[in-house]
């Protein structure tokens, strides 16, 4: 089977996921997830990937992030796995595969869904059932944006300016909207409404959202963006 093509553009945000092999724990103590997080960072910086968002779990890993170019966040997924597995098979006496083959990716409309993306990704924790509250987590980002704990990973977005990051967890999560942040990841869809969804399918030359989401159909949002192919501001 033909491997999906890969959704990265230029300035927009994508949810990523990297996850164990047969969803193997891929950190075993904090050391691993230092070198992890230090390795990560060295490898953003370089291929010019800024972190908006992260958590380390036990057996994955998920990141909110946007590259500078069309490879930028390959890349530095490939710098952080070549060097990350080696290290950890010899540091714990393993050897072969750690992850599981391909990461999972996708696009975030992000003046639509970057906040709900955002939240996903900081309550992953909470959702496990490994804490209560996301700040009890010392792996993510959360700590960094709601007390202000230094994180030389985390480069916040755009929209985070002037945004009160607490206000992103105030009142009932939305299951139907977590439910569709995950099925995104799991099929590599969009995150976004239908005239966004379009408008990077045109660009992209391939369909990345589910067929009649919306109003109207992908193929009638297809059509009406047909040739443009400048995406919106972010």
């Amino acid at each position: 089977m033909a491997r999906a093509p890969r959704t990265f553009i230029p300035g927009v945000p994508s949810h990523i996921c990297v996850r164990g092999n047969n969803r193997q724990d891929i950190f075993l103590r904090d050391g691993d997830r230092l070198c992890f997080l230090d390795w990560l960072r060295i490898a953003a910086q370089a291929h010019g990937t800024a972190v908006h968002a992260y958590v380390l779990m036990t057996n994955h890993v998920h990141l909110l992030a946007t590259g500078s170019d069309p490879v930028s966040v390959s890349r530095t997924l490939q710098d952080v796995g070549r060097r990350y597995v080696r290290y950890f098979n010899d540091r714990h006496g393993r050897c072969g595969t750690l992850f599981q083959g391909r990461f999972k990716e996708h696009l975030v409309q992000a003046d639509r869904y970057y906040f709900a993306c955002h939240r996903y990704v900081e309550l992953n924790p909470v959702r496990a059932g490994m804490v209560s509250d996301p700040a009890e987590h010392a792996w993510s980002s959360y700590r960094h944006y709601s007390t202000g704990q230094p994180d030389s990973l985390v480069t916040p977005h755009d929209l985070m300016r002037g945004q009160r990051h607490a206000a992103l967890f105030e009142g009932e999560v939305s299951n139907e909207l977590d439910q569709r942040v995950r099925q995104c990841m799991s099929n590599g869809w969009v995150l976004g409404d239908p005239d966004f969804c379009a408008t990077v399918e045109a660009a992209l030359g391939f369909r990345a959202s589910p067929v009649g989401r919306g109003k109207g159909s992908r193929k009638d949002a297809r059509e009406a963006n047909a040739g443009q192919q400048r995406l919106p501001e972010m």
